[in-house]
Parts: structure tokens; C-alpha cells; sequence
């Protein structure tokens, strides 16, 4: 076994202060007085031997917790005498049988320790030439071996766990064996569970009060209802349990119709980002100018240059199209009718005056005033989506930017 070795420090007493003794032949009131000791002359011409030094530094003894919280080691040499214990049942005192009338030899020490419902069965049980017996039926020899060895060790046969798991879950939470149940737990979480497994392990779940194993099995049902639903599980749930299968269609139903509506939202918030970006591509255009195109005051940029604005492109074919187009009226053409929009929208947005170099803002500003309310409250709620837009998170964009590839 290992041993954690602790050091002490023994505590040394320290002094204040030192033992100076004078001696003066003049004054025999200054000499060190001891009780019942004669002070004659022979006593003090006697040499009288210096003091010790003080100590360097003061010992103190090391303060240590009451127990070593949180510290737990169990060396394989233990595991091993534990499970030799188990196999050879050496001075066994317990008989558990199983289906197939075989034999677990066990201790009622062991099994009445770790499982309370265990020591409340071999209490009531008869002992007949020392012997308790104890029956576990339902379950296969193998699954209850090795549930009984798990009591005794605390470990598990990775085979086992994998062909019994549901077994092992019903046995630990059946006795009460919590240490079990979450590793059987953590197991089907982290790699057991299963399209074609998972409709049993959901009403295994429930009834031994696992609920977050219950919410794994309900997500994977969510996320691949299709295959689940042809597994056989689920073919003989639909007749045993009709009851939980509109449950679960249901909240299939419920999950689909918010995925739909996170799709919904998602893409309108891509239109209103697309719709600030112009916005700013066409202040971009309007006021600095941008490569070949701009405001004649400006020395534009050339071709060649990388524009920073991801609608710049666009705006510009539309600003040149829109300059050129023969039938330039509202409605008569689908691109002039977006510029026309854009502009307008613009235009609601802009806080300047009389300063801005955007065409026709002057003009929409003067047209906002014969709108009529239904009218102006519809382009005021697109302004503050748009607007809100750009406060858009970053997974967002991203999400936008990987659909537009």
C-alpha cells in the first residue's frame, strides 16, 4: 500500500530575552539569589559556566488539517484483494441466486454496507446452516455477477457494461447502488446510446429517476426522428405505450416548428444586415467615392484597390445602371424601383440636413411629410430593424456570410 509520509517539527520553547549574570566583589546584593543556597566566600570564587546561545530561529510545529479533505487513493493492490474476495468467497455467509438457479457466493457484511435494501432483504432472510439466500430474478447470471462484483470494487468489465448496461442501471437504482447508476449513466451519455436503443433507454430513464439521461434520450429523438422511428423500439413503444408517443411526436413537432421559426429570423436578419450595408456602400459611394466611381470632387481610387465595403459592388451597378436607364420611373423597372427604395430609405436614415451628397435625400425628406401614418409607421419599424442590424451578433454574420458561399 502507499503511504503519504507527513513531516513534524517538534516544537522547541524560545526565549525572550538572556541569562546575563554579573558578578561584582564589590556588592553581594547584585549577585544571583537562590533560595536555601549558602552565599559564602568559596561559593562565590567557584567558576559559574556561560549560558547557552539563544536560538537561531524559533521551531513552531506545523499546523495540519484534522483530515485530508478531498484525497482519495485506492491502490490496485486493494481492488485486487477486494475481487479476489468476491471470486474465491472465501467465508461467504451469503447466496445469491439467479434465474438459471446459479449460485453468487457473497458476504452480507459487504452487500448490506453498500446497498441499504440489500441489509433490509438479508435481515429478513432465513439462515439455514449459515447460510442467507437471496434471490434476484429478471435479470442474466452475467449482468448480476457483475453487479455484485462492482459492490465489492468498484470496477467493471468494459464487455460487461456494454452488453448489460440497461441491466446494471435497473440493479443499481433497484438497490439502491448510486456509485453504479452513474457510471452506467456517464456510459450510455458518453457512447452506448443509440437510434435503435434509445426509445428503450428513455422509459428505463424515467423509471429509475435518471432526468438527465432522459433529456439525452429525448434530443436524440429530436435531432434523428426519422431512423428512431423505424427502430423496433419504437414500433413496440407504439403498442405498449401509446400515451408516450404523442409525447414524443409532439415535442417533434413543437422542436421543428422553432427551428422553422429560428430559420425565419435568422434570414430576416440577414436581409436587414444587407440592407445596413448598403446603406453604407451608398454613403461610401456618394461621399468618398470608391475605385471608378464617385463624386467629382474626389480623385478616385482605380480599379485595382480592394474596397473595405462588402455591398459596394452591388450599389455600384445599381447607381449605374440607375443613371442610364431609359425607363427610370417607379415600377417600370425592377432595378430603378430598389435604387428608388434604397434611396428613400436612406434618406430616413440620415441625420444631415442639407449637407448630404446622396442623391434625392433633400427630396424624400420633403416627400416624408405628405405620407400618410400607415405609411410612415411601416418605414419606421424597417429603419429600427435595420438599424438594429448593426448591434447583429457575430455568430450571425458568420452564419450570413457561410450562406452567401
Amino acid at each position: 500500500m502507499a503511504y503519504t509520509e507527513l513531516d513534524f517539527c517538534s516544537s522547541h520553547q524560545s526565549f525572550e530575552g538572556s541569562f546575563n549574570i554579573r558578578l561584582e566583589e564589590s556588592s553581594a546584593t547584585d549577585l544571583l539569589a537562590v533560595s536555601e543556597v549558602s552565599t559564602s566566600a568559596a561559593y562565590n570564587s567557584c567558576s559559574i559556566p556561560k549560558p547557552p546561545p539563544l536560538p537561531v530561529k524559533a521551531h513552531v510545529r506545523a499546523k495540519l488539517p484534522h483530515r485530508l479533505s478531498g484525497y482519495s487513493y485506492v491502490p490496485k493492490e486493494t481492488k485486487d484483494i477486494w475481487v479476489k474476495l468476491f471470486e474465491e468467497g472465501y467465508r461467504a455467509d451469503v447466496h445469491v441466486i439467479t434465474d438459471n438457479k446459479a449460485i453468487i457466493l457473497a458476504h452480507s457484511s459487504v452487500l448490506g454496507i453498500a446497498s441499504p435494501v440489500l441489509r433490509s432483504i438479508l435481515n429478513q432472510a432465513k439462515v439455514k446452516d449459515g447460510i442467507r439466500c437471496i434471490k434476484i430474478p429478471g435479470v442474466p447470471f452475467e449482468a448480476v455477477r457483475a453487479f455484485v462484483r462492482f459492490i465489492y470494487s468498484s470496477c467493471y468489465k468494459q464487455d460487461e457494461m456494454e452488453n448489460f448496461v440497461l441491466h446494471l442501471l435497473v440493479l443499481s437504482h433497484t438497490f439502491s447502488v448510486p456509485s453504479l447508476k452513474k457510471v452506467c449513466v456517464k456510459s450510455l451519455e458518453q457512447a452506448l446510446l443509440t437510434t435503435e436503443n434509445v426509445v428503450d433507454v428513455l422509459q428505463l430513464a424515467r423509471e429509475c429517476d435518471a432526468p438527465r439521461l432522459s433529456l439525452f434520450c429525448v434530443r436524440l429523438i429530436i435531432n434523428d426522428f426519422k431512423t428512431v422511428s423505424m427502430s423496433e423500439g419504437w414500433k413496440v413503444m407504439k403498442q405498449a405505450d401509446p400515451s408516450l408517443e404523442q409525447e414524443l411526436l409532439g415535442l417533434v413537432v413543437e422542436a421543428d416548428s422553432q427551428k422553422q421559426e429560428r430559420l425565419k429570423n435568422m434570414e430576416e436578419r440577414k436581409i436587414y444586415l444587407q440592407l445596413y450595408e448598403a446603406m453604407e456602400a451608398l454613403l461610401h459611394i456618394c461621399r468618398d467615392g470608391c475605385r471608378t466611381i464617385g463624386p467629382r470632387d474626389k480623385v478616385l481610387k482605380g480599379s485595382q484597390t480592394a474596397c473595405g465595403f462588402s455591398a459596394c459592388k452591388g450599389i455600384e451597378s445599381l447607381v449605374r445602371h440607375f443613371s442610364t436607364c431609359k425607363t427610370r420611373v417607379p415600377g417600370g423597372c425592377s432595378h430603378c424601383k430598389r435604387m428608388w427604395q434604397l434611396l428613400e430609405l436612406h434618406s430616413r436614415m440620415c441625420s444631415e440636413s442639407d449637407a448630404c451628397k446622396v442623391p434625392l435625400c433633400r427630396h424624400f425628406k420633403e416627400k416624408i411629410q405628405n405620407q400618410s401614418k400607415k405609411e410612415e409607421t411601416k418605414w419606421k419599424l424597417l429603419v429600427s430593424k435595420v438599424t438594429a442590424a448593426k448591434r447583429m451578433p457575430k455568430t450571425l454574420a458568420a452564419w450570413k456570410g457561410s450562406s452567401e458561399v
